[in-house]
């Protein structure tokens, strides 16, 4: 015998066939952004954060630039290219200033924080080395947010900014490593390749991330032998890989480290830090085992060095030896190559702000996008990176709270 249907199949038959209510995405307001762009003057800076064909895709699509003149002259681009991009060219940094969103490729100086206004959005590198406390509180005291060009991720999770000025660096710190042990620059007089009947130079690389692969692909370029240092296995293998080349590969076994360094021509810091200061990998005492005349590039002297001995320095001086070991500590190593450098700060800054557009401005931006929330050191005037806070003993705030809050 048939069993009769229930009341509540009867109903839940009638709801499966009656047309239901679909939530649709609203789209967001396009916001117009207000971008400024401050020549700079500290640092021996030569970067421009952006480069005439990046000025000329923004204000083709709505968007109000205003160049400091004479910004990209060191970088090759005069203000005539700006001006034909659609730029408007200020010569006073006040006008610069009145920008909701300020892009330098130097950290900020203490007369430019005094320009800055509450509200507004500035994105530099941290350069944490030469951080200071008294930098920290002036921007607090601004309520603006600050924004660190080495802690910006992007959807993958990868530092997109890290990762295009890394491959420059890396291939930098061999040819200035070639350099310093050329007779021109009172080295030993080492070719980094050798020739037949020669041994080539040896170059010890600590970190298998861009920096370091792009440093041994150059190495290995120009002949030199390589040894490779980092405790990421998959690091390891990844570059093996992306070289095709087998290469000495290591963990940080202080012993191995120590016998290599003692037999190297050269050695390449390049360990990053996702959030803090680098990690001292090569002692002291290692560096005074080293070989006399033996070269230093301590690419991680931005985030603090990784090297015992390293001290910043500049490119006005750009060395220092130290246990008779020639070190090069520059933090901004792309100025060398001002135009390709710049050119690749524009390629990452382009799509971030012209991404921010279709969310109605920088406020919903990060928001939605954790990525960019990453890159945040100073958000509304409070400090929210943890490693600044102890650092400087200053109060920490989380920024998901903050934004969680301000919804």
């Amino acid at each position: 015998m048939d069993k009769k249907p229930t009341i509540s199949s009867d109903l839940g038959s009638q709801f499966q066939l009656t047309p239901q209510e679909v939530l649709v995405p609203v789209k967001q307001k396009q916001s117009r952004l207000f971008i400024g762009v401050p020549k700079e003057d500290s640092f021996q800076e030569k970067r421009v954060a952006l480069n005439p064909k990046s000025v000329e895709v923004l204000v083709n699509n709505g968007h109000r630039v205003v160049i400091e003149s004479q910004a990209g002259i060191k970088a090759s681009y005069t203000d005539h290219y700006y001006s034909e991009a659609g730029a408007e060219i200020a010569y006073d940094s006040k006008q610069v200033f009145e920008a909701n969103i300020i892009l330098k490729s130097a950290p900020l100086t203490s007369s430019e924080i005094q320009l800055l206004k509450f509200g507004q959005i500035v994105f530099s590198p941290l350069h944490l080395p030469t951080v200071r406390s008294n930098f920290i509180s002036e921007l607090m005291q601004k309520r603006v947010t600050a924004i660190a060009y080495e802690y910006i991720k992007d959807d993958s999770g990868s530092f997109p900014m890290v990762r295009t000025l890394s491959e420059l660096a890396g291939s930098a710190s061999i040819l200035i490593a070639s350099e310093y042990l050329s007779n021109t620059r009172n080295g030993p007089g080492i070719l980094l390749g050798g020739i037949s009947g020669m041994p080539p130079a040896r170059v010890v690389i600590l970190g298998a991330g861009v920096v370091g692969e792009y440093a041994t692909r150059t190495a290995l370029g120009l002949g030199a032998e390589v040894r490779v240092f980092d405790n990421n296995l998959y690091k390891l293998m990844r570059l093996q890989n992306n070289v095709n080349v087998r290469v000495f590969t290591s963990i940080f076994h202080p012993g191995t480290l120590s016998h290599e360094l003692s037999k190297a021509d050269v050695a390449i810091g390049a360990i990053h830090s996702e959030s803090g200061r680098s990690p001292v990998i090569v002692t002291d005492e290692m560096v005074q085992n080293m070989k006399h005349g033996s070269v230093i590039v301590d690419v991680s002297i931005d985030q603090g060095g990784c090297f015992e001995t390293s001290k910043i320095t500049t490119h006005d001086k750009p060395t220092f030896t130290q246990y008779g070991v020639t070190h090069y500590c520059v933090p901004n190593i792309a100025s060398r190559v001002a135009r390709t450098a710049s050119a690749a700060l524009s390629h990452v800054l382009t799509p971030i702000l012209l991404d921010a557009q279709h969310y109605g401005g920088f406020e919903n931006y990060l928001s939605f996008k954790p990525g960019i929330r990453h890159g945040v050191y100073v958000y509304k005037g409070c400090l929210t990176n943890e490693h600044l806070s102890h650092r400087f003993s200053l109060k920490y705030t989380d920024l998901e709270l903050l934004m969680t809050a301000s919804i």
